[in-house]
């Protein structure tokens, strides 16, 4: 790999490493371990190669790789004759993220179906000053349930493509 390709990677890493720790809520050096893992696909990445890019300890990146393995984030591979782990996003994750998105998002329209009723029975009610303008609770939730629709198709295809 050149120079400008390795320093784009190291970017990346970084980049990426940050959007990871907040979406996942893993320690920093976790989220830049993912990120490369993420980056190098299906090749794998050595503990070696994580040591060495990531300058950080053995004992550091050991611990962080038995995190994300333990909360499923990560799984590895061997190869024949070959005493190396080759570490791989899981193959799941992206099923896993999807889901717990669908989840929220279910929660939510669930919340907001709630303040709908209320806000529809205080506008109905006699002897109120309060009225509600209700057209951006109904477009909101229009658009969580064609979220929903989408992200939960998605996942569909995911899963069959994966099978």
């Amino acid at each position: 790999m050149d120079i400008m390709m390795y320093e784009q990677k190291k970017e990346l890493v970084e980049k990426l490493g940050v959007h990871f720790e907040g979406k996942y809520r893993v320690a920093p050096l976790a989220a830049r371990i993912l990120s490369y893992v993420v980056l190098n696909g299906r090749s794998g990445s050595t503990f070696y190669d994580l040591v060495t890019d990531l300058c950080a300890s053995k004992s550091t990146i050991s611990t962080h790789l038995n995190h994300l393995q333990g909360i499923k984030r990560i799984v590895y591979f061997t190869k024949p004759g070959d005493r190396k782990k080759y570490f791989i996003i899981n193959k799941d994750l992206i099923i896993q993220s999807l889901s717990e998105m669908i989840t929220t998002w279910k929660d939510e329209l669930l919340l907001y179906e709630e303040i709908m009723l209320y806000k529809e029975n205080v506008n109905k009610s006699e002897g109120t000053e309060i009225h509600y303008d209700l057209d951006f609770h109904h477009g909101y939730m229009q658009f969580l349930k064609e979220t929903i629709k989408t992200v939960t198709d998605l996942r569909t295809k995911i899963i069959n493509r994966n099978q």
